[in-house]
This record gives C-alpha cells, structure tokens and sequence, in this order.
C-alpha cells in the first residue's frame, strides 16, 4: 500500500484501512496449497469479519470458519449455499441450535456434554465433528494456548482415545498455535494424534487443521503439503485448514492524527485521536503495534498516547527521524486481525471509520456516528419514542 498517498488523502480520522491487494496476495498462496495438496480452505471471520473481506475471499475459499450464529448468519448472507460453514465454539446455546442448523454445514462440538445435548437436533443438516485437545502446548503465552492447563477448548485426547465417541462423528477439529511461522506444532500434533487414533480416522470424512499459521510469511510449504497428501493418501478423508489473520493481518493499517504533543518528566508524549481502546490486543498484551514511522536511527523519541482518559492507553515508545507536531499522521501496520473486531467506543469515541485501498483507489465503506453509539447505549424504548 502507498502509504504517503493514504496519509494524503485522509481528510479525517482515525481510519482502519484495508489493502485489497495485500488480502488477494495471501490468498492466492493459500490457493496455491488447494492446487498443490487439495487441502480446502475457509476463512475464519472472526479476524475480521467485515463483508468487504469475505466478499474478496468468496472466490478464492471453500467456506468461511465461524464462532457464533451472528457470523454463521454473516457468513451465509454473503456465501449462501454456494460454500460450506464450519461451526467450532465453545458455547452453544440452547435457544439458537435450530436456527444453526438451518446454516451451519459442519459442527465442530467442543466438549462431549455439548455433542451429546445438541447432536440429534443438528445431525440431519449437519456433518458433525468433535475439537480435540491433543495436550501439546507450544505458545509461551498462556492467555493464547489452547492447551494450556484445564483448558477449556476441546476434548482431551485420552478422554477421547477411552470414549467411542469418535466412532460417532464424521470429522476432527485441532488448533494449537497462533501466528506460527513454521509447521512444526502441527507436524507434532497430527503425528499425536494418528498415534492415538490411526485405527479410527479412517472412518471420518474430515479433519479440519485450525488456524494459527501465517502462509504467506513462511517461505517453504513443503512440510505442509506433504502432510496433507499423506492424510489424505492414507485416511482418504478432506482435510481442512482455516486461516484468519494470515489473511487480513499484514493487509490492515490504522491511521491516526496527533492532537497534542507536550513533554511529561523528560518525554515527548503525542496525544493521537485513537486508542487502544480501537486496537485492544494493544493494552492486553502489552504489545506495542509497528508503526510506520518508526526508525531506529531516527534523531527524536516520543510516546505515542491515545485520547482517552485511561492512564494505560498508550501505544509504546518509538523514534522517528523528524519530531512530531499537532496535525501530523501516523500509521500502525499489520492491525488487519483482532484489532477493529474487538475496539469499543469507550469514553464516547467513534470507532475508527474503515477503508479499502485497491491499487490507488482509496474508498471510505463505512463511519461511525453518533446515532450509532446511541443504538448501542440509549433505550430501544427512547429510539423507537424518537423516530416516532
């Protein structure tokens, strides 16, 4: 994306923006692996679930990877019956499973107790599989490990290896890792599981892989495609991955305007008018997003801040080569996943407009508004009073 031309057409923001062409170069690699293995790929929308990148993906994907009936419900709005719908959540209510049933083509149960409740109201419509916890454990961060100690994701694999369960089901469902630049935790985790299950997978019709791995940031497949012929050779089964960020996360940027600079005890602080309140993985994480501006050599150092009245809502430490004055943009890099899906509005602040650059063509697709903050904070009784 030309970044300098971005920051040039922006009359007003915060802006999320999404690079169209950057979306299409992941997924052509990820197209590239269907060619090579036949592996069938969905996108999982809770990265980001605007309708703008599920229509950019349609062509290239077998279905989209959902969490709940409102993406089953978004996903079937812009698919329809022309693709398939992998539902995996660990929370199925119990007044929303019909409706489910009516757009959901597979079901990926998280526990036993779930499979067992909801089973037979799906099992007509529905290809159904179980998430499984193969016990292997390879973030160092516990708040990412789906295996970490009394998880909550999915069937422990011995529970499962002692129930007959799987002899019910017709496909798996594993996910271990995020943002993995190499295959090794699912070369590990496929081999733990044909240890425990050779003998059964045979019956499934499909093993969904999860998500987690960047594609197009790891430079050989081969370990990949190799592993998917073999399931497929030895299994004669559909294996499925379902990739999120390593769609959308290199293709997002956030543009911001600094509102104030000022020196606090020795340090240059400028005041943006956004926060981490519209990047949350920011301030859960502590972890400063990349800025575009950002030089190591650069001669000044400032503090980049957002505008709320929270005392953590700060970006990080960073140089730039030339220091900062009111008026001026900056841009966050690589916020494409897990950042506008979960921002808030928090102190009154608009959520970031959105945007699609599409090789020179800047489009602003969507703004928040004041009405907007009222639908979600003012009575439905009020509104209603008020349109009448």
């Amino acid at each position: 994306m030309d970044i300098q031309t971005v920051k040039a057409t922006v009359l007003s923001s915060p802006v999320f923006v999404l690079d169209a062409t950057e979306i299409v170069a992941n997924l052509r690699v990820l197209a590239s692996l269907r060619q090579q293995c036949g592996v069938k790929i969905l996108y999982s929308i809770k990265a980001l679930p605007a309708s703008v990148v599920l229509e950019i993906a349609k062509p290239f994907v077998d279905g989209f990877s959902v969490s709940s009936l409102f993406e089953a419900r978004l996903a079937h709005h812009v698919i329809g019956r022309k693709g398939q719908i992998h539902l995996t959540t660990p929370g199925i209510k119990p007044d929303e499973i019909a409706a489910l049933a009516g757009i959901v083509t597979h079901i990926n149960f998280n526990s036993l107790t779930q499979y067992q409740q909801f089973a037979d109201a799906v099992k007509v419509r529905s290809s159904l599989g179980l998430r499984v916890n193969p016990k292997l454990s390879f973030a160092n961060d516990a708040r990412f490990d789906p295996c970490r100690k009394h998880s909550k994701l999915g069937v422990d694999i011995d529970t499962l290896w002692l129930s007959n369960s799987i002899d019910q089901v017709q496909g798996l469902h594993i996910h271990t890792v995020f943002s993995a630049l190499d295959f090794m935790p699912l070369l590990k985790t496929v081999a733990k599981l044909r240890e425990y299950m050779s003998d059964k997978l045979a019956k499934l019709k499909w093993i969904n892989l999860g998500g987690g791995y960047l594609f197009s940031a790891i430079k050989d497949h081969t370990a990949f495609v190799d592993l998917v012929l073999k399931l497929k050779q030895d299994f004669a089964i559909d294996v499925y991955i379902e990739p999120g960020k390593a769609v959308v996360g290199n293709a997002g940027y956030l543009l911001a305007t600094v509102l104030d600079s000022f020196v606090s005890e020795g340090k240059t602080i400028a005041i943006l008018d956004t926060s981490v309140n519209h990047n949350p993985e920011v301030f859960e994480y502590q972890r400063p997003p990349e800025l575009h501006e950002h030089d190591e050599l650069g001669k000044y150092e400032v503090v980049l801040a957002g505008c709320t009245c929270l005392a953590g809502d700060v970006f990080g430490e960073y140089r730039v080569k030339e220091a900062l004055k009111v008026g001026d943009k900056v841009v966050f890099k690589n916020v494409g996943a897990y950042s506008l899906i979960k921002a808030n509005r928090f102190n009154g602040y608009a959520l970031p407009s959105m945007a699609v650059w599409n090789g020179g063509r800047f489009d602003i697709i969507k703004q928040d508004s004041y009405e907007d903050y009222c639908q979600q904070w003012v009575s439905d009784n009020v509104l209603h009073a008020r349109a009448i």
